[in-house]
């Protein structure tokens, strides 16, 4: 047995397709932020799993710079995190190769997710599509990484990754890949539409008023969420009358993700509170938060040239960690490199 300590380390990422939402701000990017100075932290733009459907050159280039940009407006510091674009770092492909050697059929046919965006178009997808949560696997392994965080819709990934990582350990007789823990903490994990409180806020929803675009402005975010679709009832006095209430128990656990709280603190803060009340003041509080990250992120996508330099500067220091992996990965398997 191969006897491997591994460092506490920190691995996630966000696709570039279609723009980010408040979804990924709340349920990502802002938690991201939060993981700085706890141990080390590496975070990516997953270009390559963005052309598991296809995607217009031109637009996928500008949106990897604009998910980049989201993360520094939000506050992620290069100096203290690894940023990059997962295409720059070869290593991704090569381990996703070997993974999927590793993982079974039967595994990846349990994946939820692909079932639902495959849906009754199954036999026509691409392979990339059906075998993306491989390559996922490779992302977070190849930095040995410990820990990810991760919204509860991705919780199945990290689970597979502990199965491809235990089995790669046990086909081989080593220690070499550590049990990646999932890190799912805190309100509003899971930002629903504004307009349907029961489906997942979307990039690629029919109306842009169900959704918050990180690229939206002040005015824009205001007039959202004081017409985000409510019910008839005022806010309840206890935290449990929001059970069966989906859009009125969306819009608490987006003032509590924003406002750094909870929804139980949100309720007593507001009881009884009608929407008259409570939506304008979400409004503000949205506005005060977010509209200072999407004017950052405008002046960064201003000069895409120094997002590239970050990009390219992050791939230097994820590959001085991966490279070193990917070797002993193929030493353990048995193949030959120079």
């Amino acid at each position: 047995m191969t006897d491997t300590t591994f460092t506490p380390r920190v691995f996630s990422g966000i696709k570039p397709s279609g723009g980010l939402t408040l979804g990924n701000y709340l349920g990502a990017i802002k938690r991201f932020v939060g993981m700085q100075g706890q141990m080390e932290t590496i975070y990516c733009v997953v270009d390559m799993h963005a052309i598991t459907v296809w995607q217009d050159p031109k637009e996928l280039a500008h949106m990897t710079r604009e998910v980049a940009a989201g993360y520094l407006a939000a506050g992620l510091d290069p100096s203290q995190s690894i940023l990059f674009n997962q295409s720059q770092v070869a290593a991704h492909a090569e381990l996703g190769w070997i993974f999927n050697c590793v993982a079974r059929v039967g595994w990846m046919n349990r994946m939820t997710q692909f079932k639902d965006k495959a849906g009754s178009n199954a036999e026509k997808v691409s392979l990339g599509l059906y075998a993306y949560p491989s390559l996922m696997a490779a992302d977070i392994l190849l930095y040995h990484a410990t820990h990810v965080p991760v919204g509860e819709d991705q919780k199945q990934h990290v689970e597979l990754t502990r199965d491809i990582a235990a089995k790669f350990n046990h086909d081989y007789k080593v220690d070499f890949f550590p049990a990646t823990e999932p890190v799912i903490e805190g309100p509003a994990m899971r930002i629903m539409n504004l307009r349907d409180g029961t489906k997942k806020m979307s990039k690629s929803g029919e109306s842009d008023m169900e959704r918050i675009n990180m690229t939206d402005d002040a005015d824009k975010i205001a007039k959202k969420f004081k017409k985000a679709k409510t019910d008839p009832e005022p806010l309840p006095e206890t935290v449990e009358g929001l059970a069966s209430r989906p859009e009125a128990r969306n819009l608490v656990e987006i003032y509590a993700a924003l406002d750094d709280t909870t929804p139980e603190a949100v309720i007593a803060q507001y009881p009884g509170a009608g929407w008259g009340t409570f939506k304008p003041a979400l409004a503000d509080l949205a506005v005060a938060k977010l509209s200072p990250i999407s004017e950052e992120m405008a002046r960064l996508m201003d000069d895409p040239a120094e997002i590239d330099r970050t990009l390219a500067a992050g791939a230097d220091k994820a590959r001085a960690i991966a490279e070193p992996i990917l070797k002993q990965t193929y030493d353990i398997v048995g193949l030959l490199r120079g």
